[in-house]
Parts: C-alpha cells; structure tokens; sequence
C-alpha cells in the first residue's frame, strides 16, 4: 500500500518532518535527547542539532534540558514540542485522509496485471 510522507515549510529556512518529530517524541519516551538519538540511530550532536533548529525557528524551546546531579538530568519537550507532534501527526492524518483514495487508484496502476 503507497503511503505518504509530510514535511511542512514554515518559512524559506523551517522544515518541520518526520524525522524531527520522532525525534520529539523519542526525547518524550526516553527522557534525555541522547537516549533519543540512540534510539534513532542518530548522534547526540545531530540530534541537539535539531533540537536547537526547532528553538531557533519557533524562537523558544521545544525541549527542556535537566542537568545532571543526584537524580542523573535528561529532557523533556515543553507544551509546544508536545503541541509540534500533536499539530503535525493531525496533518499528517488529514493529508493521507484526503489523499487515500488517489494514493490506491496510482497502486492499482501498478498492480494492474498486464500493464505495458
């Protein structure tokens, strides 16, 4: 089955995809943005990268960082890194929603026995 991939352009310079909201909500799952980047395979640099991409574009953090000390520091997303993944999961519904139907008849193009 075709499925669909969603990246929002906020302005020239802000892209918003799935890559940077798995990562939110691995930082959301494990508690720290190096556990996040583990998770995807990623480097803590690559994913602070990111982490600080989203600061910069939404001009406030996503992410709040804990440091370390008895109970060991981490992460958390803030209300709009949890409001990011709610806003961009919905589109992602809404896209695919409206677009199921369009994405079946280009598969049946393809599974179409006897296509030239």
């Amino acid at each position: 089955m075709p499925s669909l991939s969603l990246r929002i352009q906020l302005d020239p310079e802000g892209r918003i995809g799935p890559g940077k909201i798995a990562l939110l909500e691995n930082i959301a799952a494990h508690g720290s943005i190096s556990a996040a980047g583990r998770a995807m395979e990623m480097s803590y640099r690559r994913a602070w990268e990111l982490v600080e991409e989203l600061n910069l574009l939404f001009g406030k953090p996503v992410v709040e960082r804990r440091i370390g000390g008895r109970d060991g520091g981490g992460a958390r997303l803030t209300a709009l890194g949890e409001a990011l993944i709610l806003r961009f999961r919905a589109v992602e519904r809404a896209a695919a929603d409206a677009a199921a139907e369009h994405l079946a008849a280009l598969q049946a193009e393809i599974d179409r026995p006897g296509r030239d």
